[in-house]
């Protein structure tokens, strides 16, 4: 139901992300590290509907792909792949994101109990990710 009343955008996003998981790691190029990007995309999808409409808590799918992820990336490199991965998928998604989905998207980790070293924001410099 929440996706029949989102917007034409939103519904187009989603419907983009969707085709990008279709396809897999095969468009996907890997990043500098061990971590594709389609294993990020894959970790994250179940956080796309929290971050786009918020909610009492963050999804337990959500949680257990931002732990997934985070036990994949114990290297600088994929630390540092994994970050791109985000940025790169926030900057190519086509939606305009407010406050409200970067405030959300920032305290995914924290509110699923991990730590990273590193915010997750479009303005966060991976080079400097340790």
């Amino acid at each position: 139901m929440v996706f029949v009343m989102a917007s034409l955008q939103t519904r187009v996003f989603l419907m983009a992300l969707l085709c990008l998981l279709a396809l897999g790691a095969t468009i996907i190029p890997m990043a500098q590290g061990e971590v594709s990007c389609g294993q990020v995309v894959s970790n994250l999808t179940p956080c796309i509907s929290y971050v786009l409409y918020g909610g009492a808590t963050v999804p337990a799918q959500c949680c257990n792909g931002i732990r997934n992820l985070y036990g994949m990336a114990q290297t600088k490199p994929d630390r540092q792949a994994v970050c791109n991965c985000i940025k790169n998928a926030v900057r190519n998604s086509g939606f305009t994101y407010s406050h409200f989905n970067f405030n959300l998207a920032a305290n995914l980790p924290k509110n699923c109990g991990v730590n990273i070293p590193y915010q997750i924001s479009p303005d966060t410099d991976c080079t400097r990710v340790q």
